[in-house]
């Protein structure tokens, strides 16, 4: 709609303002408002949310000291991605783009991506993703792993609490971590794994959703 059409440039005070109602009422960011599921990761080193406003940010980087902000929704046009790259630029933070899917098989590619930029990052780091729960899980059990944490203590990234539900389409990124843990025993190397052995094929035929979970995740939460 014309009405929330706004330059990501931010330059002009229309372009913020429409930037701002393209966030809160398109992108749902109203409920980010008053809600945020952040939590520690790695305590001093990695954190995660959903998608901070730059209220919410500035607040974090001054009270965590975060020196990167990763983004696993990837560049997209929309009110939140504009906002929180123009904050993150006046703030100084690393920026990364790395977008993950909630609802596939984890990409061999992209987590792979993932582990070489993570060695060369500037902690601490903050990740988000629209709502904080499933590609936000994801990549925090991901980076409990690099970190030489087991599969059950990664897993944990992946719970309700944050609003991830394992029955749904989601649950697919809950069955990744068991595919490795069933095939390895944990005695395999988790980047040897997934550079060999990981079949994401293999994964998806595995898994079979709810279907009522999936409605409610999909259609009224309207998750990514």
């Amino acid at each position: 709609m014309s009405f929330f059409h706004f330059d990501p440039a931010l330059t002009r005070v229309s372009d913020k303002g429409k930037a701002w109602l393209n966030s809160l009422f398109i992108d749902h960011a109203i409920f980010r408002l008053v809600w945020t599921n952040f939590d520690t990761v790695i305590p001093g080193k990695v954190y995660r949310c959903n998608h901070p406003t730059p209220r919410r940010l500035r607040s974090l980087v001054h009270r965590y000291k975060i020196k990167t902000l990763v983004n696993l929704r990837g560049h997209r046009y929309c009110g939140s991605d504009a906002l929180s790259r123009t904050e993150s630029k006046k703030l100084g933070l690393d920026f990364y783009d790395l977008p993950f899917e909630s609802r596939g098989a984890p990409h061999r590619d992209r987590i792979l991506r993932l582990a070489d930029t993570y060695s060369k990052m500037e902690f601490p780091i903050l990740i988000h993703c629209k709502s904080g729960a499933d590609r936000a899980g994801l990549v925090s059990a991901l980076i409990m792993l690099l970190e030489g944490r087991s599969v059950r203590q990664a897993m944990k990234q992946l719970s309700w609490k944050y609003g991830h539900f394992k029955h749904s389409r989601t649950g697919i990124l809950d069955a990744f971590f068991m595919l490795y843990a069933q095939q390895t025993q944990e005695k395999q190397n988790f980047l040897d794994w997934v550079r060999h052995d990981y079949n994401e094929q293999e994964l998806r035929s595995l898994f079979k959703a709810s279907k009522l979970s999936s409605f409610i995740n999909d259609q009224i939460l309207h998750r990514e």
